[in-house]
């Protein structure tokens, strides 16, 4: 990959960021969120929105996937600028990871230095139920693909990122005292990111269960790659959807967006807290 495609890489994040800046001014977001399936809500909750279909903004890739409504809104939560990506694109959609990612490099870009990522997961951890929602604190990057790949664009990031506390531990922290004030015990697990679109095998979730995982999606890891690449901070929250493949009944993206939506409510109020208290 040649320093040409750096270049263009770096010109289609500015042009987003900028594009983004200019539709969404005068607010100035420092706070960005990625909402996973089924958890979208958050956004159509922020006040003075402005909301841009991703189809209009440079380089962002339209989101095909149900429970994803593949727009970004920027507004208002308890008096805190956010920017929301209501919806993401997947590498299993047939998109090259530094499209998948481009949109958290935009964010970043426009400002946003903080990125809140969520995700829906199946739990491979027995103590794990549908509805639960889950600290992301480490994780196992499965999808065989890494968004670094090919020459490094310094304006970014450097060549070798650390990734030892992907997760800020003061970002996980203060997200727990916000579930207790709220009555939530949120567990803390290791997230182990797939290709996809099929969900795993049970053989595949007992490697991944001995591998130290808790959670299986098919996201996440390459925005908290890129992200922490560009030196941002991120706080990572599953809502497990679902007990993993043989640990319960057949699986179904039905099931996913049904279980998101039940607890909308409870995943919006730790959201809103969060925010609240980063602002």
């Amino acid at each position: 990959m040649s320093g040409d495609h750096d270049d263009t890489m770096y010109a289609q994040v500015r042009a987003a960021a900028d594009h983004i800046t200019r539709v969404i001014a005068p607010r100035r977001p420092a706070i960005g969120l990625i909402l996973g399936s089924g958890l979208g809500a958050f956004a159509d909750a922020l006040e003075d929105a402005a909301r841009v279909p991703y189809e209009q903004i440079p380089g962002f890739a339209g989101s095909g996937v149900e429970g994803h409504a593949g727009r970004l809104v920027a507004g208002t939560c308890r008096g805190v600028q956010v920017l929301a990506m209501q919806g993401r694109v997947h590498c299993y959609e047939g998109h090259a990871l530094a499209r998948v990612v481009l949109p958290a490099r935009a964010m970043i870009t426009a400002g946003c230095r903080t990125l809140i990522i969520t995700n829906s997961a199946g739990g491979i951890r027995d103590s794990f139920t549908p509805g639960d929602l889950v600290l992301i604190s480490d994780h196992i990057n499965l999808i065989g693909d890494n968004p670094l790949v090919g020459a490094n664009e310094p304006r970014f990031g450097p060549r070798f990122p650390d990734m030892t506390t992907a997760y800020d531990p003061e970002l996980r922290a203060l997200a727990q005292r916000c579930g207790r004030a709220l009555g939530l015990e949120l567990a803390e697990g290791v997230y182990a990111a797939l290709l996809g679109p099929s969900y795993e095998t049970p053989a595949e979730i007992r490697m991944l269960r001995a591998v130290g995982a808790d959670l299986a999606g098919m996201s996440t890891a390459p925005e908290v790659i890129a992200a922490r690449h560009m030196g941002a901070r991120v706080l990572g929250i599953s809502c497990v959807t679902n007990k993993a493949a043989g640990l319960a009944g057949p699986l179904s993206h039905d099931e996913v967006t049904e279980v998101a939506t039940r607890v909308r409510a409870t995943f919006v109020g730790l959201l809103e807290r969060v925010i609240a208290e980063l602002g």
